[in-house]
């Protein structure tokens, strides 16, 4: 039992080793010698442009069910005015960055998982290397620069829209003014609250690319292996950011709670 127990920590180990050294490497190459502005241009493309419309009514309806959840638990005890402030709260903070995330993962971080994996059960990867051309450069670093640039824009997208949402159903089913779902928001809604979602978004989008690019460089056993390791980067990579967005929301507002505290002495 002890021996099997340090054999899968070993390997667990070794996992976490190779996977920052991939995230070492990519982002020295990606610093050393940037990749041409084509693949650059077509990853921004394929993650950004391409995820607009899943992203957008991920977040618009998830801004109606805010809403209608505010209204209908608040509104008996007279604190439906709050209902702006809620949703705006929520998407900016939580469900803006961690769905957008999920959603990106979804459609493309799978993609990409089975695309790498495809060329590595093929020996494409094999046969870069051979001609000295390191596939980290070729491969993952345009994806992980336009990974970082195009996932914190479609979460301030997304977020948006589930304001915009909110909005809508508050004005049209619970009959509220633009005054009270917005302005609520200006006194609530901190310059805090959205770093907060800023730097979230950020730290998910390197994850996601990073995981699930290193799930399909490892892959191995034809087609049933590439199939085996797209799930799992899918699955690795939601849990990383349930478990990341913990961890950066009791950060962030302890590093919150400091600066005030600073700037009251």
């Amino acid at each position: 039992m002890i021996a099997l127990i340090k054999k899968h920590s070993f390997h667990f180990l070794e996992l976490v080793g190779e996977y920052v050294s991939l995230i070492g490497d990519v982002i020295t190459a990606s610093i050393k010698k940037p990749p041409s502005w084509s693949l650059v241009r077509e990853q921004l493309f394929h993650i950004g442009v391409m995820s607009v419309s899943v992203v957008a009514i991920t977040g618009f309806t998830t801004g109606f069910v805010l809403a209608a959840q505010s209204f209908y638990q608040l509104g008996e005890k007279g604190l439906s005015g709050v209902t702006g402030v809620l949703v705006g709260k929520a998407m900016i903070t939580e469900l803006g960055p961690i769905l957008t995330a999920f959603m990106v993962i979804g459609r493309v971080g799978s993609s990409m998982c089975a695309e790498l994996g495809s060329m590595r059960v093929t020996e494409q990867i094999d046969a870069m290397r051979s001609m000295a051309t390191n596939p980290n450069a070729y491969l993952i670093a345009p994806r992980f620069i336009a990974g970082m640039f195009m996932i914190p824009l479609l979460t301030l997208f997304s977020t948006m829209m589930g304001i915009f949402g909110g909005y809508l159903i508050a004005i049209s089913l619970f009959h509220m003014t633009a005054a009270s779902y917005f302005e609520p928001m200006q006194l609530h809604i901190s310059l805090f609250d959205v770093a907060s979602g800023f730097i979230k978004s950020f730290i998910f989008g390197v994850l996601l690319i990073t995981v699930c690019c290193y799930k399909g460089m490892k892959a191995t056993g034809g087609a049933a292996g590439v199939g085996k390791a797209t799930t799992q980067s899918v699955v690795t990579s939601y849990i990383l950011i349930l478990v990341s967005d913990f961890f950066l929301t009791i950060a962030l507002n302890l590093i919150n709670q400091k600066l005030k505290y600073s700037w009251m002495q």
